[in-house]
């Protein structure tokens, strides 16, 4: 706080301009540009916006987002009975620039009175309290920028169909959906539903979100590409008799073609029901296996002209020989081409744990991340990309009545990864092309699994999952969800993951630490990392 003329003012730091409101909620002073390119970083806590100013502000913060013309909230009816809306919130400064909870509550209780009710998807806690909303609502909640873990999505489903079609449910229900910017976390809930309970399809049911929730011309409601894969196995799911197995699953090998100097290659799954993301394994320079570039000539796996991955798979499952996708949602990748003119490092590489990698649900997440040499304590991050995909659809489940493979290959390429907080963007290029080989577990280590899951029927119990802390006091969820680019202080447990793509520069000794027990919600950040403020939305 500051003092101009005598009055006290509160400063906004908003994309490198300053903007001044006094205490009357008026624009004192403003920096040149439109709203639109305006960011608000900052706002007191004890200072109580104008109507006028309250609602320039959640214009600025709502960007490309439709705003509903009557309540002048961020919020859309994506169709006559789901609402999609940004995260409302009773604290400061959230709740200057987001929807103020009352705000939100009296709007809905004037259209609907009692026949509405919400569901929250927010890992990092939904910014009010559950009595604040009436005591109507759902919680499921996952981390921002991820796709959820598929378990969640029967009952998610099942939820609102029982809210809006239930033998006790009165015409005039509506299912209001919200996440932080109830875009992405909410459009892949708002159309798992109209796919899975309405008979929409993919398209029309991601071009109705976006029509509804987004502006012209800013792009599609929900884009980040493993969401948009989530919502293509929900298809799949439906179109099966909504049947799906959850397994533990292997992380055998993972290969990288024209992998560049320097990645940080980790496996990655949910714990705590979702609301967690925990790092199980980071591959180490004694890990890795680097692999003739003339290999890359052929459309073979590498394991089928390599002897080192022959020797290393047990019989029958051969796995390293199935190195070509066998998808249902895209072609196989072509040919893989030759690298030699690269970058040093841009081989292709074979990254093999030295004890099983074992994830608890079929839901994976390989995460990446490219650091270059740095000098006096320093790192520069220069990528930063993940991808996470489901073993028992990609093991073509749901065409098998739940018989999924027990083991297969995901295939990708670089551009289809996704991007630093939910954006499209992922720094210098990692590696060209990666093949995730993975196996079924089969012991007695967990007895409940295979588990079937099935969707609860109309009037059955529909299991809700524990809520997230609303205050989220330690804000260490956001902080975990602040990967970026850019320089970082570097620490000796970093040293061993990766300072090269090549094992011929590798010298420590294969007992070195692992980064396997470290539990976050959103994605693991190294010691050696400083939190980011969390400024993308999915």
């Amino acid at each position: 706080m500051g003092v101009e003329g005598g009055v006290p003012w509160w400063l906004l730091v908003v994309s490198g301009k300053e903007l001044v409101l006094s205490l009357t909620g008026d624009i004192a002073r403003g920096g040149g540009g439109g709203l639109k390119d305006w960011r608000v970083m900052l706002v007191s806590k004890d200072y109580t916006l104008s109507l006028e100013v309250a609602s320039i502000l959640r214009q600025i913060v709502a960007g490309p987002r439709q705003k509903h013309p009557e309540a002048g909230l961020d919020l859309c009816y994506v169709t006559d009975d789901i609402i999609a809306t940004s995260g409302p919130s009773s604290t400061f400064p959230q709740r200057a620039y987001r929807n103020p909870t009352d705000a939100l509550v009296k709007f809905l209780d004037y259209k609907h009175g009692v026949n509405w009710a919400i569901w929250e998807f927010r890992a990092e806690g939904t910014g009010y309290p559950d009595s604040e909303v009436h005591g109507r609502i759902r919680h499921y909640p996952w981390p921002d920028h991820h796709p959820p873990p598929f378990a969640l999505v029967p009952n998610i489903v099942a939820s609102m169909r029982d809210w809006l079609k239930g033998p006790d449910a009165p015409k005039g229900r509506v299912v209001v959906v919200h996440c932080k910017a109830g875009k992405g976390r909410s459009g892949t809930a708002a159309c798992s539903y109209l796919i899975s309970e309405e008979g929409w399809t993919v398209e029309d049911a991601l071009l109705r979100f976006t029509t509804k929730r987004m502006r012209l011309g800013f792009g599609a409601g929900v884009s980040i590409p493993s969401q948009l894969r989530w919502i293509r196995y929900v298809d799949r799911w439906t179109k099966h008799q909504k049947t799906y197995v959850e397994r533990r699953i292997e992380i055998h090998e993972i290969h990288a073609w024209g992998l560049r100097e320097g990645v940080k290659v980790a496996v990655e799954g949910y714990v705590d029901e979702g609301r967690t993301i925990k790092t199980f394994h980071v591959y180490r320079k004694h890990e890795r296996i680097n692999v003739d570039a003339n290999a890359q000539d052929t459309s073979e796996p590498l394991s089928a002209t390599k002897e080192p991955l022959e020797k290393s798979i047990s019989e029958p499952d051969e796995l390293s020989k199935k190195a070509t996708v066998e998808s249902t949602e895209k072609p196989p990748l072509p040919p893989r081409t030759n690298h030699t003119g690269s970058e040093e490092g841009g081989a292709a590489v074979i990254f093999r744990a030295s004890h099983p990698i074992i994830l608890p649900t079929n839901d994976v997440n390989i995460d990446f991340e490219r650091r270059n040499r740095a000098t006096y304590g320093w790192t520069m991050v220069t990528s930063v990309a993940h991808v996470w995909f489901n073993a028992f659809f990609e093991g073509k489940g749901p065409e098998n009545n739940g018989n999924a493979a027990t083991n297969g290959v995901f295939e990708i390429e670089w551009d289809a990864l996704d991007g630093i907080k939910g954006s499209a963007r992922k720094g210098t290029k990692a590696f060209d092309q990666l093949a995730v080989v993975w196996r079924l577990v089969e012991d007695k280590e967990e007895p409940h699994l295979p588990r079937l899951i099935t969707e609860p029927k109309l009037g059955e119990p529909v299991p809700e999952m524990k809520a997230a802390d609303w205050k989220d006091p330690s804000h260490s969820n956001l902080a975990a969800l602040g990967k970026d680019l850019g320089l970082r202080t570097e620490s000796p447990a970093s040293a061993d993951v990766s300072k090269a793509s090549s094992l011929k520069s590798a010298t420590l000794s294969p007992s070195s630490a692992d980064a396997s027990t470290v539990n976050v919600t959103g994605h693991q950040p190294e010691k050696d990392d400083r939190a980011q403020r969390p400024d993308g939305e999915g």
